[in-house]
């Protein structure tokens, strides 16, 4: 009898926190706005040849060299690039192959550092002071720095190992976070109650411990999404990202640097695209983060 009354208490402090961080969301204009443009890019990334096919060339890789650097108008309403590609066909596909490098990069991290940080905060001791070390190691490397010199010796970089790469270099600041929540919900009266009740150490981590220690990840994860798109650009843009084939706002900054005084447009767009689409991240991160303070509730 007594422990459905206790996982019922903390089952009503969990609905009553998720109700007040919807609503406090709900009434912030920097959360839908975010939340709109997050949502055109998603659709633009899951069907973006239909998109493009409704205002000029549906197909990216469709290319007229006579048509090389032609600046916007009819059927190319973003231009063509220096092969004569459509510009807006190449930058509505790229949405796809960057957001897919950010949600999956942060969702490694994620993955990683729930594990690793929920291990090291719930156990402590000597296992806590292994992955601490572990993840003192992996920042002693620059990001940037480390990032090169690892996708210099890859002989394919795709999408999906550009990311595993990124993660590697990122997870060790969730895991701190992890970490500190961890300790710090650990001690509390509910999962000091599941213990007395007999609940096993992973039913107590899994049911009590992560549910209440996850929330400040929250605003960190929708703000590295956006770093984690900007840092693919940059490593693309100095030649150790993607290459063609692979299509990004990256790859197409790359190719288009040495002609931006000749044709602008081709750097313009995708320029556009990803700084609407990590300005939209940052807001998200920042509505959360703002949620989730309990003075942003007052």
């Amino acid at each position: 009898m007594t422990e459905p009354a206790t996982v019922a208490i903390d089952g009503n402090f969990d609905r009553a926190t998720t109700r007040g961080l919807g609503a406090t969301l709900r009434g912030r204009l920097q959360f839908w706005v975010s939340v709109v443009l997050l949502g055109c890019l998603a659709i633009i990334a899951v069907i973006p040849g239909p998109l493009s096919g409704l205002f000029g060339q549906s197909d990216p890789r469709s290319c007229d060299l006579s048509a090389s650097n032609k600046p916007p108008g009819p059927g190319h309403p973003f231009g063509t690039d220096v092969q004569g590609c459509d510009v807006m066909a190449n930058v509505l596909f790229g949405t796809r192959t960057s957001l897919f490098i950010g949600l999956t990069t942060t969702a490694i991290c994620l993955i990683v550092a729930v594990v690793l940080g929920a291990l090291a905060g719930y156990r402590g001791g000597w296992v806590d002071s292994l992955i601490a070390r572990g993840a003192d190691v992996v920042l002693g490397f620059p990001f940037l720095l480390g990032a090169i010199i690892v996708l210099n010796t890859a002989p394919d970089r795709t999408p999906l190992l550009l990311s595993a790469v990124l993660a590697f270099f990122s997870w060790p600041t969730f895991a701190r976070l992890i970490r500190s929540s961890v300790k710090e919900v650990r001690e509390r009266e509910f999962v000091q109650a599941a213990h007395a009740l007999g609940f096993s150490p992973m039913r107590v981590v899994l049911t009590h411990v992560l549910p209440n220690s996850l929330a400040p990840t929250l605003a960190i994860a929708a703000t590295m999404v956006g770093g984690v798109i900007g840092a693919e650009a940059t490593l693309t843009f100095l030649g150790v990202g993607l290459v063609p084939p692979s299509i990004s706002w990256g790859v197409q900054l790359s190719t288009a640097q040495s002609y931006f005084q000749l044709a602008p447009h081709t750097v313009l767009f995708p320029s556009i695209f990803l700084t609407v689409t990590v300005i939209s991240l940052i807001m998200l991160g920042d509505a959360l983060r703002d949620a989730l303070d309990p003075r942003g509730r007052s």
